[in-house]
């Protein structure tokens, strides 16, 4: 009697775990139905053989996967604004939202993430020190398989082909690996093409300031350098930030950097230095160089630093060096939202979004 009660309860308690969602438990699966994957921080994970339902980490994952796998996200890092809608998948008005699953800004919530019944949580961009600790962190929080893949911009296109065997969709991570394969390599081969002398130097803030900037050696303006210009606005390497605010300088700074080149994020002061005093003591200013990156659905430099920096290689190039990098870059545009967002433009779209951000300087 004794050992039928131990049996009746022992199966009482599995059943409870295998119907459990909740924080710790992992998703239990019939042998055969995984695999195992290595990921960027050399941990082999065991995932699922097929992945239907996929979470993203944060902004930088969620633009990546949007790309090839938009049908699989079974929920957002952070919902998009009205305007941003317009050039996403339709599915995306209907994902619950998670937040973001780790870091200083971390607001990830778990019972929604456990409520939708999540195949893997694939995080992706760039590499820092402890990234292996945090994704045993959240795998051990979530009970979810939890992998890492690197793409700094020289790592993009191979983690398009990872992706790509990962979730069953080779074809398609191919086709955005090969077009951003050549991205990356047309930039450095024309950027090679400049001499040293005639490469600008370019300033990329951002805020309502225009004074938080992304300075030399931070992903964030990564893609200034790809192109051939010299980030102008330098800072000790130890205060260097990643983050998209950058790091804050002042007037006094600016114009001893005094920038050939000033690019500014939307919400900026671009509206008004033409007309500002203190703003029109800088070259850029007075030679009429000065910007507003596009961005819809996002800067199409960084924040967040995605794909969205892909068409930003095109555009840079384009307006900083246009005899070198030499091509229509309404055409550029229409091109690129249907190959990684899947929305057609029209060329006065694409026009329309590049009104603040060329033309202005004599050919």
């Amino acid at each position: 009697m004794k050992n039928h009660l131990l049996r009746i309860l022992s199966l009482l308690i599995l059943s409870l775990l295998l119907s459990l969602g909740g924080c710790g438990v992992p998703k239990v699966k019939v042998a055969g139905e995984t695999t195992t994957f290595t990921d960027d921080c050399a941990r082999t994970v065991t995932v699922p053989r097929e992945i239907h339902r996929v979470a993203p980490s944060g902004a930088v994952a969620q633009m990546i996967l949007t790309a090839i796998a938009p049908d699989l996200l079974a929920g957002l890092s952070g919902t998009p604004g009205t305007s941003q809608l317009r050039y996403l998948p339709e599915n995306y008005v209907d994902l619950p939202t998670f937040g973001q699953f780790y870091g200083a800004k971390s607001t990830l919530n778990l019972e929604t993430l456990l409520a939708a019944d999540v195949d893997i949580i694939i995080d992706l961009g760039d590499k820092k020190a402890g990234h292996a600790s945090d994704m045993n962190g959240i795998q051990k929080q979530c009970g979810i398989p939890t992998i890492f893949i690197e793409t700094t911009l020289d790592k993009f296109a191979g983690a398009y082909r990872k992706l790509g065997v990962l979730l069953g969709r080779e074809e398609r991570g191919e086709e955005l690996a090969a077009y951003i394969e050549n991205t990356v390599e047309t930039a450095k081969a024309l950027a090679a093409t400049i001499p040293e002398a005639e490469r600008k130097t370019v300033m990329y803030g951002s805020g309502t300031s225009g004074l938080n900037c992304n300075a030399r050696g931070s992903i964030q303006a990564d893609v200034l350098e790809l192109v051939g210009a010299v980030n102008a606005i330098v800072v000790p390497q130890k205060e260097l930030s990643n983050s998209g605010g950058g790091n804050t300088i002042n007037m006094e700074q600016l114009y001893l950097f005094d920038p050939d080149v000033i690019l500014l994020t939307e919400g900026g002061p671009y509206a008004h230095i033409g007309e500002d005093e203190v703003w029109q003591r800088l070259r850029a200013v007075q030679n009429g160089d000065y910007y507003e990156i596009p961005c819809l659905p996002y800067n199409w430099l960084s924040s967040p630093p995605s794909v969205n920096r892909i068409l930003g290689v095109w555009w840079l190039g384009n307006l900083l060096y246009p005899e070198v990098f030499d091509y229509d870059m309404a055409d550029k545009v229409t091109e690129f939202y249907a190959l990684f967002y899947g929305t057609e433009l029209s060329r006065e779209e694409a026009e329309a979004m590049l009104r603040n951000s060329t033309g202005k300087r004599a050919p």
